[in-house]
């Protein structure tokens, strides 16, 4: 196993910084690696902590009287300079709970109430994003949403689009579109399962 020596934090931001890791190989050779974490402090990285706690919130959720439709957000990221289709996400706050989270996010990002589901806690416990370059991780939110879309607790930073997508959309968008990995795993769900969460039971 590689051994970790010193890191070091390089940047001072509100959301994410940048570490840089110095490190031994296994095979005794030097490593120089960065690392984006959601941490405030050396001291909370992952990478010292051990600690898997979930630094966001993924919302799979359900809308309609026929329970046939998704709710997905089309957002503008900067880090692409354009729309990718996704899933309601967000920050957990400290001390909040993910799936209080994943409410009040669902309500700032949409305008919508979200009834959450009861799961197993091998299908909502946090997961890693993208390994190679950050230690972000996420728990997942199943439940059913209901209510109008507003976009009045939107952050003026925030350029989101609310699309409910029926089978037929689905289709469309993993065909044609830009989609976050995560979001179209469960897209994928949603296509092939007749009950859109038979595979949590």
């Amino acid at each position: 196993m590689g051994k970790i020596n010193h890191v070091e934090k390089l940047t001072d931001n509100r959301f994410v910084n940048l570490y840089h890791v110095d490190a031994t190989s296994v095979h005794d050779t030097p490593v120089s690696y960065y690392v984006a974490s959601r941490a405030r402090s050396v001291g909370e990285l992952k990478l010292k902590t051990g600690k898997n706690t979930p630094d966001g919130v993924i919302i799979y959720s359900i809308y309609g009287e026929q329970r046939d439709k998704v709710v997905l957000i089309r957002q503008y990221r900067y880090t692409l300079g354009g729309y990718i289709y996704e899933f309601p996400a967000g920050l957990v706050e400290p001390g909040e709970d993910f799936r209080q989270g994943a409410v009040r996010e669902m309500y700032e990002e949409t305008g919508l109430k979200l009834e959450t589901l009861k799961v197993d806690e091998a299908y909502e416990k946090p997961y890693f994003t993208t390994v190679g370059m950050t230690d972000e991780s996420c728990a997942t939110v199943y439940g059913y949403a209901s209510g109008t879309v507003s976009r009045a607790a939107q952050e003026d930073s925030e350029e989101i689009e609310v699309v409910f997508a029926d089978r037929d959309e689905v289709r469309r968008i993993l065909k044609e579109e830009r989609v976050a990995i995560m979001c179209a795993y469960m897209l994928m769900h949603f296509l092939n399962d007749e009950e859109p969460f038979a595979f949590l039971k």
